[in-house]
């Protein structure tokens, strides 16, 4: 119970003060400069996130490192277990990156703003037509040199086994001919999915796997790139 207290209460906290850096992302948005403007946010977002890991008592664990590609535009594709994924990848890869994520979050209060930051795309997956132009979305920032983080589950597993992956969220890359990185997430929905919400300290582990070259592949593999990239994550989630 402490702990929950403690984390709520410090999440807010630094919400608020993170608001101070909207001065200077204002600023440079004004001068024009929006390289510097996307490492600001970037490294505000990131700071953001690993106090947040912190506070959970998560002790984060990353493996693969090395198949992260230097100054190369990609497709995060990932497992989904928790609320606390998205500060997890925030923190611990250090590419400026938005994520797809569901429409709910765009309400929620300082969080939403930052997201937008990042070039979240906020998709309604109930409307047919929204979904399509958020992919549409998608694939222009990515086609722009802007990375992007995807769970083709479209849903938390909580610790549950990888649910199979919905293959429209493929177009992101098969359209931008973006490479994907495949990405398998342990363990996050013990700091809070597993204690009925309560926040209790767990330890995560994060596999970054090896790089797929999507405009390498033939017809044959681009159909069966959903399975693939699912195959690839799940095979480390057995770990946990």
């Amino acid at each position: 119970m402490l702990r929950t207290i403690y984390f709520y209460l410090g999440l807010v906290i630094s919400l608020i003060f993170s608001s101070i850096y909207k001065i200077k992302i204002k600023i440079l948005t004004n001068k024009g400069d929006m390289e510097g403007r996307k490492w600001l946010i970037h490294r505000v977002t990131r700071s953001w996130a690993k106090f947040v890991m912190k506070i959970a008592g998560a002790k984060i664990n990353v493996t693969g490192l090395d198949n992260l590609p230097k100054n190369q535009t990609v497709l995060f594709v990932s497992n989904h277990q928790s609320n606390f994924d998205i500060p997890l990848l925030l923190s611990s890869i250090d590419i400026p990156k938005g994520f797809i994520a569901k429409k709910e979050l765009e309400k929620l209060p300082f969080i939403s703003s930052w997201m937008k930051y990042i070039n979240c795309i906020f998709m309604d997956r109930d409307n047919l037509r929204k979904s399509a132009e958020s992919i549409v979305e998608g694939v222009n920032l990515l086609k722009s040199g802007y990375s992007m983080v995807i769970f083709p589950e479209g849903t938390r597993s909580k610790g549950k086994s990888v649910d199979e992956f919905k293959g429209g969220s493929f177009k992101l890359a098969t359209k931008s001919k973006c490479p994907i990185v495949p990405l398998t997430i342990k363990g996050t929905y013990k700091l809070m999915e597993a204690n009925n919400n309560a926040i209790k300290s767990a330890a995560i582990e994060l596999v970054i796997h090896p790089l797929i070259d999507v405009a390498t592949l033939n017809k044959d593999e681009l159909e069966k790139l959903p399975e693939t990239v699912h195959s690839i994550i799940s095979s480390s989630c057995n770990l946990y």
